[in-house]
Parts: C-alpha cells; sequence; structure tokens
C-alpha cells in the first residue's frame, strides 16, 4: 500500500516518518489519543449505567439501547470507514470522524433524556467508525516500513494502557461529579487529537482499487439495525407485535440481498469468497462467540456489582483493572507460543478457560468479598482471554494472502463487535432482567447469576468449535509450507488484536 507524503506524492516503500523522530512521536500522540476516546467509551459506559438509569427512570431496554446504539452504528460502518479514508485521504476521515465523535460526545453529556441520549450515542459511533480505522491506517501509511511494525505495537499497547484505565477514569468522574463527565472529557482529549493532526499527520491515500460498496453498506446497517430492534425490543413489546416482526423480517430480508449485493459487486465491500477458507470461518465464529462473551459479561457485571453487591462506582472499575493488566502482560507471549506449536490447542483449550472464568462470576452474587468471589474470577477470565485471543487473530489473518491482510484484520474487529452487539441485545431477555429489575438487588443477583451460565456455555462451543476445525500450519519446510508468520498488536478489551508488521 503505498503512501502519499504531504505533497502528495507516493512513496513505494510506505511512509518516510521514522519512530524515534518528533514527527513519529506526533503521529503516535494523535492515533493513540483517538482510538483510545472510542475504546474507553466502550468500556465506561457499563459502569454509568446505573446512575443513568436512576437519573431517567430508565428501563433496562433503554439501558440496552445506550450500549448497543453505539456498537450498531460503529459495527455497521466501520468497514466503510476504512473505505472512505482510502478514497478521500485517511488523515482527512479521521479528522472528520474524531471531530464528530467529539461533538456527538458533548450531545451526549447534555441529554435531557434516555431517548436523546441513545440518539447521541448512535451518532458518536458513527463518528468512532470514521476514527477507529484510520488510526492504525495513519501509522501502516506514515511509519518507514523499518519502524511500522514497532509504531505499531506501541500504538496498540498505549492504546491498551488508555482502555485499562478507562474505567477507573469513569468510575472516579462518576463518583466524584456525575456520568455526564465520562462524555465531557472528550472534548479538551479531542481538541488535542485535532491540533496534532492538523500539523503533524501526513496524509495518505490509495489511489488504485479504492472503491465505496454503497449497496453492501446500506445493505449492512439496515439488516443490523432491523435485527438488533427486534432483539432488544421483543422481549418488552412482545415478539408477534408489527413493529418486532416488521424489522426482523427488514433486518432478514437486508441480510440476505447483502450477499447477493456482495456477489455481484465489482468491488464488494466483503468478498464472500473469503469464507470459503475454513480456517478463517471457524476463526471467526470463535471470535463471535468468544466476544459475545466478553461483550454480554461486561454489559451486566458493572451494574451487578453496584447494584446487588454495593460497590461504587469507582470500586467497580477499579475490579476489572486485574482483567486488562492480564491481557497486556501475556498476550504478547501467547501469541509466541501460538507461532512455535501452532493455534488449535490455545483457542481450543483458552474457550473453556473464559468461559470457567465467565461461571465463576456469578459467586459475585453471594455477598462475598471482592478477593474470595470476584478476583478468582477475574484472573481465571483473563488468563483465558490471553490464552485464546492473539492466536485467534494471528491465525484470522493467516488464513488469507497476505495482500489481504488489512480486510481480514477488518472482518475480525468487525465480528467482534457484531458478537459484542447480539450479546447486550439478547442477554438481558435471556436472562430474565426485564422492566427496571437491573436496579433491584435480589432480581439482578438473580438474573446475573443465569447470564454469566449462558455467557460461559457459549465459550464452551466456541472451545469445541475450535478444536474439531482449527488446523495448526505447517512447519517451515515442510511440503507445502509457506504459511505466513503474522505479528499481532491487541486492542485491550475493545475489540479484537490488529494486524501488525506487513
Amino acid at each position: 500500500m503505498a503512501a502519499l507524503d504531504d505533497r502528495g506524492i507516493e512513496d513505494a516503500d510506505g511512509g518516510t516518518v521514522t519512530y524515534r523522530s518528533p514527527g513519529g512521536r506526533w503521529v503516535l500522540a494523535a492515533t493513540v489519543l483517538g482510538s483510545a476516546m472510542a475504546a474507553i467509551d466502550s468500556t465506561v459506559v457499563g459502569i454509568a449505567l446505573p446512575s443513568m438509569g436512576r437519573e431517567f427512570h430508565a428501563s433496562i431496554v433503554s439501558m440496552q439501547w445506550v450500549v448497543t446504539g453505539y456498537l450498531l452504528s460503529l459495527a455497521a460502518l466501520l468497514l466503510v470507514g476504512g473505505s472512505l479514508g482510502d478514497l478521500f485521504g485517511r488523515r482527512r476521515v479521521f479528522v472528520v470522524g474524531v471531530t464528530w465523535f467529539t461533538l456527538a460526545s458533548a450531545a451526549c453529556a447534555a441529554a435531557p433524556d434516555v431517548t436523546v441520549l441513545v440518539v447521541t450515542r448512535v451518532l458518536q459511533g458513527m463518528g468512532a467508525a470514521l476514527l477507529v480505522p484510520g488510526s492504525l491506517a495513519i501509522i501502516e501509511a506514515s511509519f518507514s516500513s523499518d519502524d511500522r511494525s514497532r509504531a505499531i505495537g506501541a500504538w496498540s499497547g498505549l492504546g491498551g494502557v488508555a482502555t485499562a484505565a478507562g474505567p477507573l477514569l469513569g468510575g472516579y468522574l462518576i463518583s466524584a461529579a456525575s456520568w455526564r463527565w465520562i462524555f465531557l472529557i472528550n472534548a479538551p482529549v479531542g481538541l488535542a487529537v485535532l491540533l496534532v493532526s492538523a500539523k503533524h499527520v501526513p496524509e495518505s491515500k490509495q489511489r488504485e482499487h479504492a472503491r465505496l460498496d454503497a449497496a453492501g453498506a446500506t445493505l449492512t446497517v439496515v439488516a443490523l439495525a432491523g435485527i438488533t430492534y427486534g432483539l432488544v425490543e421483543g422481549p418488552s413489546i412482545g415478539w408477534g407485535s408489527p413493529a418486532v416482526l416488521t424489522m426482523l423480517v427488514l433486518g432478514a430480508a437486508a441480510g440476505a440481498a447483502f450477499l447477493g449485493s456482495e456477489r455481484r459487486a465489482g468491488h464488494p465491500m466483503v468478498p464472500l469468497d473469503i469464507f470459503r477458507r475454513r480456517q478463517f470461518t471457524v476463526t471467526n465464529t470463535l471470535t463471535l462467540l468468544v466476544y459475545a462473551g466478553l461483550g454480554g459479561a461486561l454489559f451486566l457485571l458493572p451494574t451487578e456489582l453496584q447494584v446487588a453487591d454495593g460497590y461504587s462506582p469507582l470500586e467497580a472499575g477499579l475490579s476489572l483493572l486485574p482483567l486488562t493488566a492480564i491481557m497486556l502482560v501475556l498476550s504478547p507471549s501467547s501469541g509466541r507460543l501460538a507461532a512455535r506449536i501452532g493455534p488449535r490447542l490455545q483457542m481450543g483449550v483458552g474457550p473453556f478457560v473464559v468461559g470457567a472464568g465467565l461461571a465463576m462470576l456469578s459467586l459475585t452474587a453471594s455477598e462475598s468479598s471482592y478477593p474470595v468471589a470476584v478476583l478468582p474470577a477475574v484472573v481465571v477470565f483473563g488468563l483465558g482471554l490471553a490464552i485464546t485471543v492473539a492466536p485467534l487473530t494471528a491465525t484470522a489473518l493467516g488464513a488469507l494472502p497476505s495482500e489481504h491482510a488489512g480486510l481480514a484484520s477488518a472482518v475480525n474487529n468487525d465480528v467482534a463487535r457484531v458478537g459484542g452487539l447480539v450479546a447486550v441485545a439478547i442477554l438481558p431477555a435471556l436472562a430474565g432482567i426485564g422492566g427496571h429489575a437491573y436496579l433491584e438487588r435480589a432480581a439482578m443477583a438473580s438474573g446475573f447469576r443465569t447470564a454469566v451460565y449462558l455467557t460461559a456455555v457459549w465459550c464452551g462451543a466456541g472451545g469445541v468449535l475450535a478444536a474439531l476445525g482449527i488446523r495448526n500450519p505447517r512447519r517451515p519446510g515442510a511440503p507445502g509450507a509457506g504459511v505466513e508468520t503474522v505479528h499481532c498488536a491487541h486492542c485491550a478489551l475493545e475489540a479484537t488484536p490488529l494486524a501488525g508488521g506487513r
């Protein structure tokens, strides 16, 4: 992928920015802070849900929409955001995304009721869909080929630290002031990113083969919106209601039309033939299941800790820090191990460990102390994710030829977000948490136990699938060998890892 310098001249070897140069540090600062805004908002909102619900006297369905509205627009438009960056310039689209996200965050903070909050969260997700793919694409296009992997590693590590600090920062702001400050804090950060981007981030675009699949993008939005509406609203207004049935049918029809459109499109957003590779399809199915478990648990756990166990928002945020810390520390070693022995063992065992940690979270509703009930579960949960995630994404990337690593990464990231979206949409109803029950201690505790058992089953199913469907690549030098080693950089809890070296 050729990059363009500030004069718009293509550099066949990639970007010209070096890792140790002042320019390189400024590019990293802009991209890390930009992606961190979106990552933090994905985690801190869960801490704020009880405070929001009490202030607005909102039902669990409304709180689901606060989360799914953001996830819906982000998942539906993520691939579109990457395409727009290729077409019109990655810095330009990144700056538009940061501006959009910052303004939408301010609107979230000023929301007078839950309906306005949901609408502004949808807008926030649209801004995130523009800035998230642009942050990594800018690094890949800006840095020289010798420094690119190192820059991506720094972007990943710093972004992971920011994501880990999100629940702690959010808990502090909620306890000290108001949940509205978790959105207001984006204003100074967004302004700083815009100033640095304008002065120090070079422009780049992909002149060849860059197309916007407008039909595919539109059908994706309609399909996800229709299905999400039906799954969220069905339990409260009735599965047989005209609105629910209409939206489910519309979503299913749009999904089918999307498959037909992608088959016919000259430049499809998602070339469907990539799913003919069993390794890629199985890996992404596993991603869907594991991230559904992760998204569903992290949606309900902060509320359970505050409502059923009496934690403050700050204490709830602190309780999750070991999870991200374990992933940040152990994921690189997990990736190296998978490169030596193959991914099948870790991808088969890891989801069962994740499921065990989720099942252990049921003890949080037993009035036990944090060291007895919460910490062991969080540690096991984190170990399972550390075992699973790095080899999972490396396998998704390695399942396609190296020239399609960007597409493989984008699809894998989007699948992860869809998994979280679906889990948040269906899990409260499956667990019997309806109406205002999430604000009642006994009802929340009982529903949470059911919810974590369900998510544990999802992860276990993923482990079975991986054990049966994943194949280790052949060793270098063996007949038919030639599988490229893919290095990955981890985005903490906000998404799956992204491609590293090219």
